[in-house]
Parts: structure tokens; sequence; C-alpha cells
């Protein structure tokens, strides 16, 4: 049993999904997280591995340390908070993808060699377009498509890596790599950071969650950036492109997450905010700086899963998420309010709750290894997460403007599942030694001295005084129906255009060529005209073969680079 992978639990809870209904797909759904749970805790020894020969290449699906084995812990929790929140719902696409999707979380975080993470990392990506799929609209197809575009990308730079570092090194493991292992580790380390949503490659997460079905985007915050986290630790920590990489995460989203008007990619930005502070600590990779990484991502996965939940609850009710339409549902969802604001205290890092615990193990690294122009960078970052996640959020969904809407509570399945992330937010805050515990690193560091507190608490205090005032005199950013685009607008307005525009230039090209060619003949057959050169470069069509091309091209000079770099 030592030796039994987790995510074949999962994948096997999702071939029974796939053909049963009702109760029994229910309990299956809830027993799976706990089973692996129990396996993971009774049967799975630090330092156990599992390895298979394919084609006289040894794969290591399972690889146990204490960075792996939190991962794994935390992702039993996060698919079974997702589970009963998913319950109501009778769709076998959305449960049998939201399973597979988590398996293959489990699956990359045990994963001990590149092959083994390169086929969980697109298994990741392929399961969860499902999830935004499922939402049946056309926008959540185009979504969807784009999203997929995205991790397929990575999966194929991640390939391209993990080969170029074989031929390297002669080793598949899955281990230190770091940027000086040349062009593969930085192939590595760009397919890590799509995946992780670094500047620049964020759009397909602000794009498509917010596009994901009510429970599907509670699945998708839980897994894809933190799986990339996880990577990060293990193959990139100290790499100090990270701390600069990290700060810009941190920082860049409040303002747009400010202007936003639909809460549900409010929350996407905020998630590309916290996902910063964990890439920070994993740039400064010492000891404490890497745990407050971990650590952050184990509170984030819950916290962010509450937020995004308690809005699932307001748009399955209402119809609706759009901030300016919003406001007074506090009279008829209470406890999706309460539940709502223990999240927003929680991304806020209010002390006694579980943010402040691991946020703050970042920001005292930060200080500890001489960053401080960072650090003031990272406490206006702590700041606008107030302003956009822990105020707008509660405030425009539940309180401002009362816009008249009555609603039933959210259903009690939701309100189970919004209850046990709130509770383990509030205990976490309150009991941080038992995460500190499951951590990969010894803790030397507890969160709660008078100086951090206050200081913390100053924060806060100034940072809603700010929203207030700025609300009050009508500067603060109203909210308005109006769709932002950021990075996306690349390809959803410029790269069309631009392909229009190339192709009607081709077109006309195309016409002038065919007029100067048959201008002269007059009746004559042209040898050239009739042959398969000429057919090649007027014909409408690229050919398909093109591609095999260019990408041979493009590995070729990625072979040269290593070779003489």
């Amino acid at each position: 049993m030592s030796e039994l992978s987790p995510f074949l639990l999962y994948f096997v809870a999702a071939l029974f999904i796939a053909f049963t209904r009702g109760l029994p797909r229910q309990v299956i759904l809830l027993a799976t997280p706990v089973i692996t749970a129990l396996h993971l805790w009774l049967n799975i020894e630090i330092g156990s591995t599992a390895t298979h020969a394919i084609m006289s290449y040894e794969l290591i699906t399972l690889r146990v340390d204490k960075l792996s084995l939190l991962f794994g812990y935390l992702f039993c929790i996060a698919s079974f908070i997702a589970g009963i929140f998913s319950l109501h719902i009778d769709d076998t696409k959305q449960h049998v993808a939201g399973v597979v999707y988590a398996g293959s979380a489990l699956g990359a975080v045990f994963a001990g060699d590149l092959i083994t993470l390169f086929i969980f990392w697109e298994l990741l990506a392929l399961s969860s377009v499902f999830l935004i799929w499922a939402r049946g609209t056309e926008r959540a197809l185009k979504a969807g498509i784009r999203y997929l575009v995205f991790q397929v990308l990575s999966g194929v730079l991640l390939l391209a890596g993990a080969l170029l570092y074989f031929h390297n090194t002669g080793s598949l493991a899955f281990d230190h790599i770091g940027l000086e292992a040349g062009v593969a580790g930085w192939l590595i380390f760009i397919a890590f950071g799509i995946k992780s949503a670094f500047p620049f490659l964020h759009s397909w997460l602000t794009d498509g969650y917010p596009e994901a079905t009510v429970t599907g985007t509670v699945f998708l915050s839980a897994f894809t950036t933190k799986v990339a986290v996880y990577a990060l630790a293990r193959g990139f920590a100290g790499e100090e492109i990270l701390v600069y990489i990290g700060v810009t995460m941190a920082c860049f989203p409040i303002f747009y997450a400010v202007i936003e008007n639909d809460l549900r990619k409010v929350l996407a930005y905020s998630l590309i905010n916290q996902v910063g502070f964990m890439v920070t600590g994993i740039g400064i990779g010492t000891a404490l700086a890497l745990n407050g990484a971990i650590a952050h991502a184990f509170s984030d996965v819950i916290f962010k899963g509450l937020l995004f939940m308690s809005m699932g609850a307001v748009l399955y009710r209402v119809g609706n998420i759009n901030g300016s339409e919003l406001g007074g549902l506090y009279k008829s969802m209470p406890k999706t309010t309460v539940l709502c604001i223990v999240g927003a205290l929680s991304i806020s890092a209010f002390p006694l709750f579980s943010g402040f615990v691991s946020k703050s193990m970042v920001m005292t690294a930060l200080m500890y290894e001489d960053y401080g122009y960072l650090w003031l960078l990272m406490l206006f970052a702590s700041a606008g997460v107030f302003h956009h996640a822990g105020i707008k959020i509660p405030y425009f969904a539940f309180f401002a403007h009362d816009s008249g809407i009555r609603t039933e509570e959210a259903p009690r399945n939701m309100l189970v599942a919004m209850t046990v992330a709130a509770v383990l937010c509030i205990f976490i805050g309150t009991q941080p030694q038992y995460l500190y515990a499951l951590l990969p690193w010894e803790v030397d560091y507890w969160p709660y001295d008078v100086t951090h507190v206050l200081a913390q608490l100053q924060l806060l205090f100034f940072s809603a005084l700010a929203f207030v005032w700025l609300n009050k005199r009508g500067l603060y950013p109203p909210e308005l129906a109006s769709v932002n685009l950021d990075m996306e607008w690349l390809y959803r307005k410029l790269i069309p255009a631009g392909a229009q525009r190339t192709v009607a230039l081709l077109q006309r090209a195309k016409s002038t060529a065919l007029s100067a060619v048959a201008a002269p003949m007059q009746g004559v057959q042209s040898e050239f005209a009739k042959s398969s050169v000429a057919k090649y470069y007027l014909s409408e069509s690229w050919p398909t073969g093109s591609m095999v091309f260019w990408v041979s091209v493009i590995l070729a000079a990625f072979l040269v680079l290593d070779a003489f770099g």
C-alpha cells in the first residue's frame, strides 16, 4: 500500500462517478479525498517511492518528502470542500472533470521525474478546461479555448525543456533545476511561469476563471497555480529573478481589481496577487521564505476558495455577479454574507485569521534579506488586497446600495462547504503551530508578537480609512457595467485585427500577381502558371506541413543555442 500513488484513487473514483447517479455518486465524491488523505497519513512514509520502467526509462510516479506530502494533504482538503460545494448539481461532466483534475494535481506533486510531471501537467489542462466549457455559453467556449492554448503551450515548453535537460545531463529527475541549466532551465522555468500566471502570461486566468461554472471556479482556484508554486519551489528555489517577478505579480493586479465590475474576475486578479507573495518567497529561497510561500499556498487555497464559493452562491441565486447590479444581499443571504466576511478577513491578513500567519513569514523574510524597498512595495500590495478583496467584494455584493434583489439563502451544501473553509481559516489563524509542523523546513518563527500585530492592525485601519474617504468623496472607481482588458487585448483585439489586415493585404498581392502573370500571356499557357510551385505560392491556404517545418526549426535553434551557450 505504501507504493500506491494517491492519484490512482481519484482516477478510479472518476470512473465510478461517470456511471453512478444520486447518493452513490455523492458518497464517492466525498469519500475519495477522505480515503486518500487517510492513505497519505497512515500508509505513505517520507522517502517512499514507486517507479515504473518504460522503454528503458525509469519513471517515478511516487516520490514522497515533506514538500509533496503537504501539498497532498492540501489538495485532499480542497477537493473535499469543492465536492461538498458541488453536491447540488447533477452534471456528470463537471463531477468527473473535477475529480480527474484533483487527481492530476496529486499526480504532479508526487511525480519524481520530468516526464511524469509533464503527463500530469497536461492532464491538469485537459481536465480543467471542461469546468469552463460546462458553463455552456459562447463566452465560456471561447474563454476555454484561449485557456487551453496557454495550458498546452506550457506543456510543450515543459516537454521541450525536459528533453533538452535529459540531453545535457542524462537525468530526468525532478529536483532543483535552476536557470544555470541553460536553455533547458529557461524553457522549464517559463512553462512553470505560465501556470503560475507570471506577468504578461497571466491572462488565461483572468479570462477563463470568471467564465467557469459556479462550482468549476472553486476547483480551478485550488489546483493549477498551486501545482505551479510547488514546481517552482521544487525546481527553482532561490532564483532571485523570482523575487522581482513575485513583487510585480503582487502589485499590478490591484489596479485592475479596483476597476473591475465582475466580482469573480476581481477574485481572479486577487489570486494572481496572492501567488505573487508565494513566488517572492520562493525567490528569496531561505527556509523562512520558502516555509512562508508554502504556508501561504495552503492558506490561500482555503480562503480564496471560500471567497469564490461565496460569490458562486450569489451567482447561483441571483444569476449575476456584477458589482454594479448587486448590493443589499445581506438581507436575504445573511449566512453567506458572514462567511464571505471571514474569507475577506483571512485574505486581508487580519490577526487570528489564516492569511496573517502565512503572509507575515514572506514579509519578514524580505526584511531579513535586505529587500527593504521591495518590502514597501509588498506593503502596498497588502493594503491593496484589503481594498479589493477584503472590502470591495463583501461591500459591493452584500452592502453598498440596496439593489432591491430579494432571493433565497445559498443551498445547504454550499453553506456547509463555506462553513468548513471558514472554520479552517480561523483554526489556522489561531493555531498556526499545526500548519507550521507540516512545513518542509524547520520553523523558527511566531507571528503573534506585539510589534507585528500592531503594525498589521495599523495598515488595515488606514487602508479602511482610505477606502471610506475615497468612497465618500466620490474618488473611488465606481462599479461600471464595462469589460476591462489587460494583456488579453493582444489576442482579442490586436492579433485578430492584424490577421484580418494581413489576409486582406495578401489577397490584394495575390490578385496583383495573377494579373501580372496573365496580362502578357493573352491566351498563352504559361508553363510556370501550370507548375506546382505557382500553385503553392498563389494558393489561399498555408500547407499543414509547414507547422512541422517551423517546429523543427525552433527546436533546432534551441539545440544550437544550447550547444554554443
